[in-house]
Parts: C-alpha cells; sequence; structure tokens
C-alpha cells in the first residue's frame, strides 16, 4: 500500500490524540502532513513536535506569539483549518472536530478532492445531502470512524439480505443510577464516561444518550436505511459495536475492544487491512449482556427518532438545541434533566423537511439556537 498522507482536523481531541497514536505505530502506511486545533495551542504545539514536518492551523482566539520561537507557524484566522485543507496534499482528511463547526472541513475536504475519515457526526446530521453530493462530484470516499459507523461499514459489504442495523451504547454514566437522582446530578459526572476516553461534550451526551440519537440519525444516512430497521441496545461492556440482522434472521456482529484506534486504522488504510493490536479482545472469560433503552431514562435518544423523522431540518435543530443545552448544564444554568426539555421544545417549532444548500443549513442552525436559548429563559 502507498503511504497515506493524512490532515487531522481537530488534532488535540481525542480521535485526534488517537489518530497521531496510529501513525505513530505505522510510520511506513501513514505521514502527517497537517494538523488543527481551535482551542489547546499547548496541544497543538506538542502534536508539532511529534510530527514536526505537518503544518498547522490554529483558528481560535488567542496569540500566536505563544509559538514563537518553537519552529512552529500556523495558519491562523476563522478559516485557517478550511484553507490548510486546500493547500495540503493530505490524500485524507480525518475529522475529529467536536459539534457543528466540523461541517465545514467536511466539506472543505471533499470539495478539493480528498477523501474524508469522518468521526463528526454532526457533518452527516447537518448537511448530509451536500456532502453526498460533494463526494459524488469529487470521485471521493467518506469513510466512518465512529465505532459502530466503522462496524456497520465493515458488515454491509460482507452481507446479503440487510433487514435491520443495530448499535450499541454503553448507557453513559448513570445508565445504572435510578431515576429520582438525574435531577441533582453534576456535570463532572456526566462527563464521566464508563468504556472510552472520549471528550467531555460526547461524554455528556453519551449520559443522556443523545449522542447516540445523532448515530440513529447518521447511521439512518450514511446507509440508506429508515429509521425504524435501525435499532439501539444498551452494552455496557461495549464490545460489540454493531450487529447486521439478515434476511433470515441472523445476526452478524462486530466484536472488538472498545479502542478508537482500530476504526481510525481501518479508515487510514481502506481499501487495505493491517494487522495491529489494537482491540484485540479474547472473549473467554467475558460476559455479554444487552438491554433496551428506556425511554424515561434516554428521552434524547427518541427524540432523534422524531427529529428523523420529521426531516433535515429538525435533525439540524436537535443537534444545535443539544449543543447550546449542554453547554447551559455545563455552566449550572440548567439541570440535567432540563437537556432533553430544551431539546423538545426546540423541535416544536416548524422546520423546514429539506435544506437544499449551506445557508440553509446554517439559517436553521441559528434559528434552532434562538429557540433553544428561549427555552432556557422559560425555565428559569
Amino acid at each position: 500500500m502507498q503511504r497515506k498522507r493524512v490532515l487531522l482536523a481537530g488534532a488535540t481531541g481525542s480521535i485526534g490524540r488517537q489518530a497521531r497514536e496510529v501513525a505513530a505505530a505505522f510510520p511506513d502506511l501513514v505521514e502527517i502532513v497537517g494538523m488543527t486545533a481551535h482551542h489547546d495551542q499547548a496541544g497543538l504545539l506538542a502534536a508539532a513536535r511529534e510530527f514536526p514536518s505537518a503544518r498547522l492551523a490554529f483558528s481560535g482566539p488567542g496569540d500566536l506569539r505563544f509559538f514563537s520561537g518553537t519552529g512552529a507557524q500556523p495558519l491562523s484566522g476563522k478559516d485557517a483549518e478550511c484553507r490548510l485543507i486546500r493547500e495540503s496534499d493530505a490524500d485524507i482528511v480525518v475529522n475529529g472536530i467536536a459539534g457543528s463547526a466540523g461541517l465545514e472541513p467536511s466539506l472543505e475536504a471533499l470539495g478539493c478532492g480528498k477523501d474524508l475519515a469522518l468521526a463528526n457526526k454532526e457533518s452527516v446530521v447537518m448537511a448530509w445531502v451536500l456532502l453526498e453530493a460533494a463526494a459524488k462530484k469529487s470521485h471521493r470516499r467518506i469513510i466512518p470512524v465512529d465505532s459502530e459507523h466503522a462496524a456497520l461499514f465493515q458488515l454491509l459489504g460482507k452481507i446479503p439480505g440487510v433487514e435491520e442495523l443495530t448499535i450499541t451504547a454503553s448507557g453513559g454514566a448513570f445508565r445504572d443510577r435510578p431515576l429520582r437522582d438525574l435531577a441533582s446530578v453534576r456535570p463532572d459526572e456526566a462527563a464521566a464516561h464508563p468504556s472510552w476516553s472520549m471528550g467531555r461534550k460526547i461524554s455528556i451526551d453519551s449520559a443522556t444518550m443523545a449522542n447516540k440519537g445523532l448515530e440513529v440519525i447518521e447511521a439512518s444516512r450514511l446507509f440508506n436505511t429508515d429509521g425504524a430497521a435501525i435499532k439501539v441496545l444498551i452494552h455496557p461492556q461495549s464490545y460489540v459495536h454493531a450487529l447486521v440482522r439478515a434476511k433470515d434472521g441472523s445476526l452478524y456482529a462486530n466484536v472488538s475492544s472498545p479502542d478508537m484506534r482500530l476504526p481510525i486504522l481501518n479508515s487510514l488504510v481502506y481499501p487495505d487491512t493491517f494487522g495491529s493490536s489494537f482491540g484485540k479482545l479474547e472473549l473467554a472469560g467475558k460476559s455479554l449482556e444487552f438491554r433496551a433503552a428506556d425511554e424515561e431514562r434516554y428521552p434524547m435518544l427518541y427524540l432523534a427518532y422524531e427529529a428523523l423523522s420529521m426531516g433535515h431540518g429538525a435533525t439540524v435543530a436537535y443537534n444545535a438545541a443539544d449543543e447550546v443545552a449542554v453547554e447551559a448544564f455545563e455552566s449550572g444554568a440548567i439541570g440535567f434533566l432540563d437537556i432533553a426539555r430544551i431539546v423538545r421544545r426546540t423541535l416544536e417549532t416548524s422546520w423546514e423537511k429539506d435544506l437544499p444548500d449551506i445557508d440553509a443549513v446554517f439559517s436553521a442552525d441559528g434559528l434552532a439556537r434562538k429557540a433553544a436559548y428561549s427555552a432556557i429563559k422559560e425555565l428559569r
């Protein structure tokens, strides 16, 4: 296999850090040619020391004199990430940016003829029609990196006659907490993910299962599957990442230890495969438990199905309202259970079924944020 030139968008986050570990473990397969960050100057500088030949972009606020005397000269400004993607000679962009900020880099990567290894599920939730069109126009691939979608991506290429898709969830920090206690839980508790090492926002989304709701929407669009044919199971061990039910009723599973380096590696070398120790699991002595996701405990999951049935405007609104609500929860302005209340209130607005261009997407996003802020004020 020819060595892949890789640009890491969000190089200092959880996905970015683990992608750097993959590159360090497979230097003959992967070359990091670019890295971006938005908040973490120190993290970007540390990454630059690991990969001194990589070009850098820092898009957030901050004094670039921080990098003086280090030899690192990042591009700067709000559009720095997209500029670096355009100017880079990367073959593939790994998008590990958190939240809606990842949409424009995803579109930029595809638009300038690069494959996209996608861990930013919000790109699909907000603008799948635009992503799909950009990929077709440039003849490039969108390769899912989320463990569940990466598992489905592998399974669906091997199983004829598919009837149903299932993605699994750890259940988050409060899966065994009595429901009566959830009104008083604190942000640090919600951010303590039981299985995966992830960023703070996504860990809180796992506690509400908003993250799994976004993944249901993502799976529906990536794999052109009706939401009714996508199931979610609580699986505390996090060994089984996805299952596919064939038309004969049998289930096929993708099983590994919870290690994001495995789907990252697979996305970077696709369509080839290479052996590694990442995620290798011995099942002897292990137990596998599965539970239904209770609507009373996880209303955000069921709101995602509702948004998916309403159309693209509603899924944009679901994501935007969740981002606003989680930020308010983090600041102490609302309680944990209020997150779902704010998203439900936001979805009660009428949303366009189709969003034909990026302006329409960002218009819906802005309107949803305003609606969510109004809902927060009503709760106070």
